[in-house]
């Protein structure tokens, strides 16, 4: 009940004394509540005049009642919801109650802050509305708590979102694992196939081992990316830095995936300033970056199509632009080109292979090497180009230029090899023995041990996990032979984390290589001892 009500249903000159005493009390209770309530309680006219502003509405507004009674209520009201106020006149002059509806008023400070409002007639002794009370109520608190709650559950759908998407990207990646994974393992059985119908077959053989190389190549290319992102993901990747001569690295790319280029039919151009490039980077890290971007470009364009390799050398940076004829990009995908596990597109028609991480893992280690790199395309169907930026090193000096590594032909050594797959160990020492060394195999730890104790070898070739004892336990009782201490002790293994490299060299390994090997870097390794470098291989 507000005060308007209480004045409509008693007249004053027929109460009796009693009466007159009791609407009395009733009027200083109505105005004790009022002056001690926390919300606003303000009356106005019918001409929107302010007549009555209590304590509340000071706390609320922050004017006092001085500065605005007689003064129009508009004044607390943005010049926005004006007609609000008319149409809440309209509700009043029709003897309406407008119960708690929530508006936004002004403060005397200029803060625009939300209200609850309630509205009542005001009426006179007469019964006759003659203007309205207004009982408002400071919900700054309530609707911070409410889009809290929004942004709340804003973020909890975002996150359930990401969370799907995640688990489809996921699914798709898995897939796509499988299918990749098949493709270079049905060449390889096709091709033992062959080998074993071929005959006197030069040419048939030819052809079966080139396609076998392409192909366990691929399968290399995937279990290395994969590992990367492993690495990268938990920031184990280090960059050994040292001053490259860009173009020489470019040409090298350019000559790996030469291959796949004339396989393709494909023209390749190179277009280098004349002005050696020098970089502080990872050449290893650098070559997979180059390499990456050329093998989507072979991969991504039609047969007979262009790739052209260009460079600009700034003053404080390169610019190296890969541009080719092929697919080219949708716009919305440039984007997006660079994150992990996306194909721009992944339908059967048009599936070139590939895991969907080899941009992802160019974008990070352009940025390891503080450079960028940005996809443009003009459309589907014209062709794409990658402009990768690096920083020129501060200092330049003259390089000797790397001549191409003859392969190492060490003398006959006697090699043991220990590995509990024994189709990898007996068909390494086929090779080993084909290069004209004596090797001998053993298939679990205590095997090797003994085989060790009793042929004495000049290297061993140590897988690390073994059955009945570890490699790395294997190596460590080896060293403690006195014929053991200068013996080559390699780790073979398909364990290749920086913590594994680290643990097989605290057991007494010299080298430490994952499988499958390098031919030309394990022939390196099997020189004597005398000219061999130990390291991680």
């Amino acid at each position: 009940m507000d005060a308007g009500d209480c004045t409509a249903k008693v007249t004053p000159g027929s109460q009796s004394g009693a009466e007159a005493m009791d609407y009395s009390v009733q009027l200083a209770l109505l105005a004790a509540i009022v002056a001690s309530s926390n919300d606003a309680i303000v009356s106005k006219t019918l001409d929107g005049r302010i007549q009555s502003w209590n304590a509340g509405a000071t706390r609320i507004f922050g004017y006092q009642a001085d500065e605005v009674i007689g003064k129009p209520i508009t004044i607390i009201v943005p010049p926005e919801l004006h007609e609000e106020e008319r149409r809440i006149l309209d509700h009043v002059m029709r003897g309406e109650h407008i119960d708690h509806f929530d508006t936004i008023r002004l403060t005397k400070d200029g803060r625009r802050i939300p209200i609850s409002l309630t509205v009542s007639p005001v009426r006179d002794s007469y019964g006759t509305i003659i203007g309205a009370s207004k009982f408002a109520r400071d919900i700054s608190e309530r609707k911070a708590a409410e889009q809290a709650l929004r942004e709340s559950e804003q973020r909890l759908r975002a996150s359930e979102e990401a969370l799907r998407e995640s688990d489809r990207r996921k699914d798709e990646f898995l897939a796509l694992l499988a299918h990749e994974l098949r493709g270079p393992l049905a060449t390889l059985q096709i091709g033992l196939e062959l080998m074993k119908r071929a005959g006197s077959d030069e040419d048939l053989l030819r052809q079966a081992r080139g396609s076998m190389e392409r192909q366990l190549g691929q399968l290399v290319r995937l279990i290395d990316d994969l590992l990367d992102v492993s690495r990268i993901t938990r920031n184990k990747i280090d960059l050994r830095r040292e001053l490259v001569e860009l173009a020489a690295l470019i040409h090298q790319s350019i000559e790996d995936c030469r291959p796949f280029a004339e396989s393709a039919r494909h023209e390749v151009s190179v277009a280098l300033p004349s002005e050696p490039m020098y970089v502080e980077a990872d050449p290893a890290r650098l070559a997979q970056v180059f390499g990456n971007i050329l093998h989507n470009a072979c991969k991504y364009t039609e047969p007979g199509g262009h790739i052209g390799v260009t460079a600009e050398l700034h003053d404080d940076e390169v610019a190296v632009k890969i541009k080719d004829t092929g697919v080219g990009i949708p716009s919305n995908k440039l984007s997006s080109i660079f994150e992990m596990f996306l194909q721009v597109d992944r339908t059967l028609e048009r599936s070139q292979g590939g895991l969907g991480i080899g941009l992802s893992l160019v974008k990070r280690l352009v940025e390891m090497h503080g450079g960028s790199v940005k996809a443009l395309s003009d459309g589907p169907g014209r062709g794409s180009e990658f402009v990768v930026r690096l920083p020129v090193a501060a200092k330049r000096r003259s390089l000797k230029t790397a001549e191409p590594a003859s392969e190492p032909v060490p003398p006959s050594r006697r090699i043991l090899i220990v590995d509990d797959n024994t189709d990898s160990a007996a068909s390494l020492a086929l090779l080993l023995q084909a290069s004209g060394h004596a090797a001998f195999t053993a298939h679990d730890g205590l095997e090797a041990l003994n085989a060790a104790e009793r042929l004495q070898p000049d290297a061993i070739l140590l897988d690390l996990g073994l059955p009945k004892l570890n490699g790395y336990e294997v190596c460590r009782r080896l060293r403690e032979q006195p014929w053991g201490k200068h013996v080559v002790i390699v780790a073979l293994t398909g364990w290749g984390q920086i913590e594994d490299r680290q643990r097989s060299m605290d057991a007494g390994f010299d080298a430490h290589m994952v499988k499958p090997p390098d031919y030309t870097a394990l022939m390196q390794l099997l020189m004597p001892v005398s000219s061999a470098e130990p390291g991680a291989a």
